[in-house]
C-alpha cells in the first residue's frame, strides 16, 4: 500500500486536502520543489478562502532578483482588500505564474499545483511546517476565529 500524497483536513466549516509532500509558511503559503530544483509557492486553500474573490495580481520584484523571508514581491487585490505577497524564502526570485495574467481562477481552481504564484531558487524559511505542523497552525488560527465569533456574539 502507498503513502497517501494528501491528508484530508477538516475544522469547523473549513474543508481541504493537503499534499503530504509540500512545505508550509506561517502565513499560509504552501512551498513545492520542482523537479529543476526550483520551489514554487503558492496560497494554501485556507488562505483563498480569507482573501475572497481575487482580482488582480502584480509582482514588483524583477526575475533574478536577490530575496529574503519577509521581502514583499509584489500584490494581491480582492474584492475586500489589497494584501502584499510576502516571500517564504532565500535566494533568487524567478518570476511569477504566467498563468496568472489571463486566468486567476486557477489559484482556486488548482491551489497546490498549477496555481502556484511565484518560484524561487534557493531554500525556504525555517519556519517552514511539513503538514503536521501546519495541521497544528491551521487548528490554532481556526480556534481563535471561532473564540472571537463567540465573543462577539455575546456583546
Amino acid at each position: 500500500m502507498s503513502a497517501p500524497t494528501t491528508i484530508l483536513y477538516k475544522r469547523a466549516t473549513f474543508v481541504t486536502q493537503l499534499p503530504v509532500t509540500h512545505r508550509y509558511a506561517p502565513s499560509h503559503c504552501w512551498l513545492s520543489r520542482t523537479p529543476e530544483g526550483l520551489w514554487e509557492v503558492g496560497f494554501t486553500k485556507f488562505a483563498l478562502r480569507m482573501l475572497g474573490e481575487l482580482v488582480d495580481i502584480q509582482f514588483d520584484r524583477a526575475e533574478g532578483a536577490s530575496i529574503q523571508p519577509g521581502d514583499v514581491l509584489g500584490t494581491i487585490e480582492g474584492f475586500k482588500a489589497v494584501s502584499d505577497l510576502f516571500c517564504v524564502g532565500t535566494g533568487t526570485f524567478r518570476g511569477g505564474n504566467p498563468a496568472l495574467r489571463s486566468d486567476l481562477e486557477i489559484l482556486s481552481r488548482e491551489p497546490y499545483g498549477a496555481g502556484w504564484l511565484y518560484r524561487f531558487e534557493g531554500q525556504p524559511d525555517e519556519r517552514c511546517l511539513d503538514v503536521q505542523g501546519y495541521q497544528g497552525l491551521l487548528d490554532a488560527t481556526i480556534d481563535r476565529i471561532l473564540a472571537k465569533q463567540q465573543a462577539d456574539e455575546s456583546r
